[in-house]
């Protein structure tokens, strides 16, 4: 399978992810997933009140160096990294 493929396919095993993963892992998570799918970050930062925006926006730029490629591989890292982590503890 290809790199697209594998992506896919760990994008739809994050949705398994249990409850207790930590907010700071689900932003990991989600800056990867948004430069591996819409690239580098293309809206401007929440304000301040806004947090939960604003924190998912920052993780985003946190990889915005990253290639779409790069990101991928990484996305698919983390997930099998959290899926081991949850099985282990389970």
């Amino acid at each position: 399978m290809g790199l697209q493929e594998d992506f896919q396919q760990y994008a739809e095993k994050a949705k398994t992810l249990p409850e207790n993963t930590t907010n700071e892992n689900k932003l990991i998570l989600y800056g990867l997933y948004k430069q591996a799918t819409v690239g580098p970050v293309n809206t401007s930062r929440p304000g301040v009140f806004n947090m939960r925006d604003r924190a998912k926006w920052d993780a985003w730029k946190d990889v915005e160096g990253k290639s779409k490629d790069e990101a991928m591989s990484d996305y698919i890292t983390k997930v099998k990294q959290l899926l081991e982590e949850a099985a282990a503890t389970a």
